[in-house]
């Protein structure tokens, strides 16, 4: 057998053992992992009338900076409060199963593309109000 039959033998083998098509994920400690990011997410689809649907998406995951401090003046106080929220979204839609005859099977919801920490906006996010 030739040398370089030897050599490369084993580097294929090799090559081929760490090529295995699942993409690599990196080691994002989530617990303590500060900053606003796009995560996988399954939520389950419900409509009056149809059958619930398990969807799995994009969504946006994360803590972000924030801080208050006392001033002098009125109103006593400068905040700088950020929450994770969608930057730039798809829509994406499904057909639910086994809804009756006069319900529209479709649902309608939002893939995230891109995430940020943002001020809250109530035109996409949930802003909780002390």
């Amino acid at each position: 057998m030739k040398l370089h039959c030897v050599i490369l033998g084993p580097l294929l083998l090799l090559l081929l053992a760490s090529c295995d098509g699942a993409p690599k994920t990196s080691a994002i400690d989530l617990r303590t992992f500060i900053g606003c990011a796009v995560r996988e997410f399954t939520f389950l689809a419900r409509k009056r009338g149809c059958r619930a649907l398990r969807i799995t998406t994009d969504a946006c995951w994360g803590r972000c900076e924030t801080w208050e401090r006392p001033v002098l003046k009125p109103p006593y106080i400068e905040t700088y409060h950020r929450v994770c929220t969608y930057n730039e979204t798809k829509m994406m839609t499904v057909k639910l199963p086994k809804c009756a005859p006069n319900v529209n099977p479709f649902y309608t919801y939002p893939v995230a593309i891109r995430c940020d920490c943002d001020i809250c906006s109530t035109a996409t996010t949930q802003c909780e109000t002390a």
